[in-house]
């Protein structure tokens, strides 16, 4: 759990990140942002690389809980997907600075442990689609003559490529409703 501080360096650090890239994010633009000298800064984190870590840490605990609530969830493969994509496009809706920070290559490529991180991240969501997949497939909703690798690639290149967009075109549409009309698309394709 994080402090008050914390809390608060975090989300400027995602919203400088959102206002001005990666290069933007700069221990002197975070702290005058947020109106403290930069020895207070590193009281509460000892770098720019622990800050992004921290939006990482949650980013992947919030892939943890989706993966558990939708182990446990009673419905069809096609409703844990649909939920699993809704969730994930109502969070990012709700806050589309963390956009600029999970699908922001250039933040992780150079830095291993950032890098690391983001795929430990990946990995976690594509295990959980994965799953819901080889699920369908075994009950015959979800196409067979397609691996739950490639499906669930397919789907998760779509969603990604969909919301990138959205940012790109500074969130013009509601990301939501045609987020919806997407994942029903996506639905009939891998569905049976």
């Amino acid at each position: 759990m994080y402090s008050e501080r914390q809390q608060q360096i975090i989300d400027e650090a995602v919203n400088l990140i959102d206002e001005k890239g990666i290069q933007g994010l700069t221990i002197k633009n975070l702290s005058k942002k947020i109106g403290i000298s930069e020895p207070a800064l590193y009281r509460h984190f000892d770098s720019k690389t622990d800050i992004l870590l921290s939006i990482l840490k949650d980013f992947k605990e919030m892939a943890i809980i989706l993966g558990n609530v939708l182990d446990k969830m009673e419905g069809t493969t096609l409703e844990k997907i649909n939920l699993m994509f809704s969730s994930l496009l109502e969070l990012f809706s709700e806050t589309p600075s963390m956009v600029s920070v999970i699908f922001s290559e250039e933040i992780f490529k150079n830095e291993k442990i950032l890098k690391d991180g983001i795929i430990e991240i990946m990995n976690l969501h594509a295990q959980t689609l994965e799953k819901i997949i080889e699920s369908g497939q075994a009950d015959n909703t979800i196409r067979n003559d397609i691996d739950k690798n490639h499906l669930s690639l397919m789907v998760m290149g779509s969603i990604r490529l969909f919301v990138k967009k959205w940012d790109l075109n500074n969130y013009s549409f509601d990301l939501k409703m045609e987020g919806k009309k997407l994942i029903a698309v996506l639905s009939l394709i891998i569905g049976i």
